[in-house]
């Protein structure tokens, strides 16, 4: 790949930060009758679900919608703090690569979240200072959700570069293959070190650490 790489765009989840499903879904099932696997499917399945995911939806109703629909009975604080225990607290990538990158690329964020999860993460993780709020984009705040091209294009507006010109990193390849399609580079994300090795590859600068 030729080095004209601007801006790096990441997704959150899987990538930034580590997501352990197994939790909230122990948590949400506490006196349901389903299974916790049978209940995080019927969540993923709910008729609302994307009205949730991408901004049509208030975290109120959407608690009040599952205690509705599936029989979760607790408070919105406790459906909170059980909705973001799937959110590692500790991050994947260090900070000093991030830090690295934004001295010399536009970074940029792009997922698909919901605003319980985003206010957390936003006050959890210190890595955001690297990526400034009008190029963090989240799905429920844009009305779009990924794999749509929309989403993608409102990465690009934001981080004012084109497609040519960004590199997306994501564990699932078939939003990096929306990206390509975009005509953006993409990195199927899988490890740390694959990532760095991947980095190289596309000719993405950064020093190696210590040595900034």
């Amino acid at each position: 790949m030729t080095n004209d790489i601007r801006a790096v765009i990441f997704d959150i989840g899987r990538v930034l930060v580590r997501i352990d499903l197994r939790r909230v879904q122990a948590g949400l099932a506490q006196g349901v009758k389903l299974t916790p696997e049978e209940l995080w499917s019927a969540i993923e399945k709910d008729p609302r679900w994307m009205d949730w995911q991408e901004g049509r939806m208030s975290a109120r109703d959407w608690h009040q919608n599952l205690g509705n629909r599936l029989g979760i009975q607790m408070t919105f604080e406790q459906f909170k703090n059980v909705w973001n225990s799937s959110l590692d607290p500790q991050p994947i990538q260090p900070d000093w690569l991030l830090a690295a990158l934004a001295k010399s690329y536009t970074l940029g964020l792009l997922s698909n979240t919901d605003p319980i999860h985003s206010h957390y993460l936003e006050s959890t993780y210190s890595f955001f200072e690297h990526f400034p709020k009008s190029r963090r984009i989240y799905s429920h705040e844009v009305g779009s959700s990924k794999p749509s091209p929309v989403i993608f294009q409102h990465a690009l507006k934001a981080c004012k570069v084109r497609a040519d010109q960004a590199l997306y990193v994501d564990d699932i390849v078939a939003y990096v293959d929306v990206a390509r399609s975009l005509g953006m580079k993409g990195i199927h994300y899988q490890s740390s070190s694959q990532l760095l090795h991947e980095f190289t590859e596309a000719g993405v600068k950064y020093p190696v650490k210590g040595t900034t």
